[in-house]
C-alpha cells in the first residue's frame, strides 16, 4: 500500500454534488416549516374543498371544481415561489445565512438555483395532493399537459423572481408583512376563487396583466375549456418572469 493512500483531498466536491444537497436540505426546511406548510398545502387545499362544496360564489357554467382547481393550482405556484420562499429568504438574509453561505464554496448562482429546485419540488408535491383532493371532487380536466407544464414553469419563474427580488431589497419584518398581504389581496382578486368577469371592465384590464390572473386563466383555459395553447397568457408571464428575475439578480443585497 503506498503512502498517502488515506490522505484528504482538500477542495469543494463536485457543483452538481454541492447543488443536489443544498437542495435537499432547502426542501427539508420548507417542508419543516408550520407556516410554509399553512401556505403551501393546508390553506389551497381548504379553499378547494370549501368553496366546491359549499355555493358561495357563482363559478358560472359546471361543476365549481372545475373552474377551482386550476385557480387554486395558480394560488399553490404563488404560495410556495412567492410568499413563502420570500419570507423565508428574507429572513435567512436578516440572521447572516445567506452571507455565510455566499461565503461557501457553493456559488451564489447555484445557491439561487438550489432555492428554485426546492421550490419546484414541493410544488409538485402541492400539484399532486390538489389533483387527488379535485378528482375526488369530482374534477373532469381535459387539454393539453405540455400547456399546463409550460404555464406552471413560467408561473414559477416569475414569482420566484418576484419574491427574490422582495427578499433581498426589503427589511425581514417588512417582507413577512408585504408578502402576506399581497398573497391575501392576489387571491381574492386574481382571478383565483372570483370569476374575473365579476370585475369592473377597467378594473379588469389591469387585473388581467398580474401574474396569478394570468396564470389562473391560462390553466383554466386548458383544463376547463381545453385550449391548446394560452399564447397570450404565457406571453404576460414570460415577461414578468424576466423583469423579476432580471430586477432580483440586479437589486438583491446579500447582507
Amino acid at each position: 500500500m503506498s503512502a498517502g493512500t488515506y490522505a484528504p483531498k482538500p477542495g469543494a466536491a463536485p457543483l452538481g454534488r454541492m447543488i443536489g444537497a443544498q437542495t435537499a436540505l432547502e426542501t427539508r426546511m420548507l417542508l419543516r416549516n408550520g407556516e410554509q406548510l399553512l401556505l403551501t398545502v393546508i390553506i389551497p387545499s381548504l379553499l378547494l374543498v370549501l368553496f366546491s362544496t359549499v355555493d358561495i360564489i357563482d363559478t358560472g357554467r359546471g361543476k365549481s371544481v372545475d373552474f377551482l382547481a386550476p385557480g387554486i393550482l395558480a394560488l399553490a405556484v404563488m404560495s410556495t415561489a412567492f410568499t413563502g420562499q420570500a419570507i423565508a429568504t428574507g429572513f435567512e438574509r436578516r440572521y447572516g445565512v445567506l452571507k455565510r453561505l455566499g461565503a461557501s464554496p457553493l456559488p451564489r448562482w447555484a445557491l439561487m438555483t438550489s432555492k428554485t429546485l426546492a421550490v419546484l419540488v414541493t410544488e409538485v408535491l402541492q400539484v399532486v395532493l390538489l389533483t387527488v383532493i379535485a378528482f375526488a371532487l369530482g374534477w373532469s380536466p381535459h387539454g393539453n399537459p405540455f400547456a399546463v407544464l409550460l404555464l406552471l414553469v413560467l408561473g414559477t419563474a416569475a414569482f420566484s423572481g418576484l419574491g427574490l427580488l422582495m427578499a433581498g431589497t426589503l427589511k425581514a419584518e417588512a417582507t413577512l408583512a408585504a408578502a402576506n398581504l399581497v398573497f391575501l389581496l392576489l387571491l381574492v382578486a386574481g382571478g383565483v376563487i372570483v370569476p374575473m368577469d365579476k370585475f369592473p371592465g377597467g378594473v379588469r384590464s389591469v387585473l388581467d396583466l398580474l401574474p396569478i390572473s394570468a396564470l389562473s386563466a391560462g390553466l383554466r383555459d386548458v383544463l376547463q375549456d381545453g385550449a391548446s395553447m394560452p399564447w397570450g397568457n404565457l406571453a404576460i408571464l414570460a415577461v414578468w418572469a424576466v423583469l423579476g428575475l432580471g430586477s432580483a439578480a440586479k437589486f438583491f443585497r446579500w447582507e
